[in-house]
């Protein structure tokens, strides 16, 4: 009983507790006179110090990105120095900026009221340093240097502007960069974007403008409440250039692709079939992607616009057109592969044939072609035979099937911002479009590539890959690698990617058209302007109708690949088309030709020209020498 009366341990234990609330309560009583002493006694003057001091922060903006031909030894598009003009209102004298602005816009060069635009009333006693024109010459920041004492508030520094080292051709590929508009901030804000931001508008500049920007740099100052600096040691956070980009195009043969397409409106696409990779891509009329570099470029834009016919637009990839007799490609592999007519049956072509009241004529009326089977009426491209097999043994319906098969009427997914998915025709949209039934004659039309079928040229070489590679086609792309920009480095590359394959279309049915492709070259409509003894191609011509309100014209086509008899790895695709607004000289079939003359003998367009003998074809305004 005695230990019990004498065990200490509940007091212990009172009175550790009992020293822990008084610790707890000492450190509350520090902290709330501490908060008390701040707030109440010197409130005012922390008070005082928030109104008057806080951290100013400024953009360094960083440089884009670089571009690079597929070698990465030849920049594409690089950045210069360049100079922007800022003003800070606040540093006016009162009075004075009217003035000042004034003198500004005549050594600037612009209207007074842009200048207003950009400051206005509100902002006039902002020590913010706002700015007032990018990409100004050293010359013009020269003479506002010497004239600084009568331009108080004036400034500048250094912003990086695109060069564009080689445009022409590469135009529509590589595209342009520009100011950013309200309606893209609006959706690139949460992206880091901020107002004064230089965005991609078209092409590769805009398909990769996130990969191109890189990270901007921040300034830190710390100023007063009207954006006075009060000390010398700013906080500097360096910008983080943008990504460089490796393209698939090999400038040698973008360049002869550019030449053998000439000053003619049109397009020219050279492929590799087993990649999707993009080596060159022309569309004519281009423009110089360097002119919208300026201020001015709304005013280029606008000129550019009202051209005749339409530089801005890529015929590559945004501009549709009949396939003409590049479609009986679809339609032999069609009638291969179904079976509903045999290939060495063979229909009489007398120049023409009656259907529905109407006569309809073969491109070579009198007196016809006589009789024809498959590989013969591929090859001279008879208009009869396929108005016969297509309207009376595939259908409409089956065409149509054919045709998507092959990737017509979908998006190709090539990496730009803009690209039709061309047109391809069926009974059950005329009927909704038209109000009207499907019509023998329609199926007819639809057979030699005429009708309501629209295509781009990039579709068509698309098409012949897919022959070339037996049932494959590579979805088309013009990026092939992204690179360190300091080290050089490659960060990631781009794999091919099957886009579109085949699964009703039997193995022997391509070896079948890849024979006869190879006989239209030697024996058929190609045999003159694609003989090669270089390089063996397959392919097709084309020969498409427009109906203008006074005569008749036509768009000149040529799709083929090769080499016919080497590894499909090694095969080019090469699709050109020249539109019928051009003078008439069937002449995509001689561009073709003379681009795998220099790809494949290594040679200039000149070497090119003279090789194949196509000198005497020559106009003067054609001369490239």
């Amino acid at each position: 009983m005695s230990n019990l009366f004498n065990d200490n341990r509940p007091i212990k234990k009172i009175i550790t507790v009992f020293i822990l609330w008084v610790i707890i309560g000492i450190t509350f009583a520090m902290y709330f006179a501490r908060l008390f002493f701040m707030q109440v006694v010197e409130g005012d003057i922390y008070r005082s110090q928030s109104r008057t001091i806080s951290s100013q922060v400024n953009t360094i903006p960083a440089q884009r990105g670089e571009i690079f031909d597929r070698n990465f030894t030849l920049p594409l598009v690089v950045n210069t120095d360049s100079f922007a003009v800022n003003m800070t209102p606040g540093e006016i004298p009162v009075g004075l900026y009217d003035t000042v602005a004034d003198r500004l816009s005549r050594y600037l060069k612009i209207p007074k009221k842009e200048i207003d635009e950009r400051i206005p009333q509100n902002l006039r006693r902002s020590f913010s340093s706002i700015e007032i024109q990018s990409n100004v010459s050293f010359s013009i920041i020269s003479d506002i240097a010497e004239n600084i004492t009568d331009l108080p508030g004036v400034s500048w520094g250094s912003k990086p502007a695109r060069n564009y080292i080689y445009t022409g051709s590469l135009s529509h590929i590589i595209g342009y960069v520009g100011n950013i508009t309200k309606d893209e901030m609006n959706v690139m804000y949460n992206k880091g974007y901020k107002a004064n931001s230089i965005v991609g508008k078209t092409g590769i500049e805009r398909q990769y403008d996130s990969l191109l920007q890189g990270i901007p740099g921040r300034e830190r100052k710390t100023v007063d409440v009207r954006g006075r600096i009060i000390s010398d040691n700013p906080i500097i956070e360096p910008p983080v250039m943008g990504k460089n980009l490796v393209l698939t195009i090999d400038q040698t043969i973008q360049n002869l692709a550019e030449k053998a397409l000439g000053e003619r409106v049109g397009a020219a696409v050279v492929l590799k079939a087993a990649t999707g990779e993009v080596l060159a891509m022309v569309s004519y009329p281009y423009f110089d992607s360097n002119i919208f570099a300026t201020d001015k470029s709304s005013s280029e834009y606008v000129k550019l616009m009202q051209s005749e016919n339409n530089p801005l637009l890529n015929r590559a990839v945004n501009a549709t057109y009949p396939p003409a007799s590049t479609f009986k490609v679809i339609m032999s592999t069609a009638l291969l592969s179904e079976g509903t007519f045999p290939p060495d049956k063979k229909i009489e072509c007398k120049g023409f044939m009656n259907y529905g009241g109407r006569v309809f004529h073969c491109w070579q009326n009198d007196p016809g072609q006589g009789f024809l089977d498959l590989k013969e009426a591929l090859a001279q491209s008879c208009d009869i035979y396929f108005w016969t097999v297509g309207r009376d043994f595939l259908g409409v319906d089956s065409i149509a099937y054919y045709a998507k098969e092959f990737g017509l009427g979908q998006d190709t997914k090539i990496d730009l911002p803009s690209r039709s998915s061309g047109f391809i025709p069926t009974a059950q949209w005329k009927e909704r479009r038209y109000h009207e039934k499907w019509m023998g004659g329609d199926t007819m039309a639809i057979s030699i590539g005429q009708g309501y079928t629209l295509v781009t040229p990039l579709q068509l070489a698309d098409m012949m890959a897919m022959v070339s590679n037996k049932g494959v086609i590579y979805r088309p792309h013009l990026l092939k690698e992204i690179r360190d920009p300091a080290t050089g480095e490659i960060i990631s590359e781009v794999k091919p990617e099957v886009l579109f394959t085949s699964h009703s279309i039997p193995e022997d049915v391509w070896t079948v058209m890849q024979d006869n492709l190879r006989y239209t070259i030697t024996d058929g409509s190609g045999k003159y302007p694609m003989n090669n003894k270089v390089v063996k191609t397959a392919g097709k011509t084309g020969t498409a109708e427009v109906t203008d309100i006074k005569q008749k014209t036509w768009h000149s086509w040529m799709v083929a690949y090769g080499p016919w008899d080497g590894p499909e790895e090694d095969r080019i695709v090469v699709a050109v088309i020249v539109e019928a607004v051009n003078g008439w000289e069937w002449w995509a079939p001689y561009a073709t030709n003379i681009i795998f003359q220099g790809i494949f003998a290594n040679q200039t367009y000149d070497e090119a020209v003279n090789a194949l003998g196509f000198r005497y074809l020559m106009k003067p305004k054609n001369r490239q020498d």
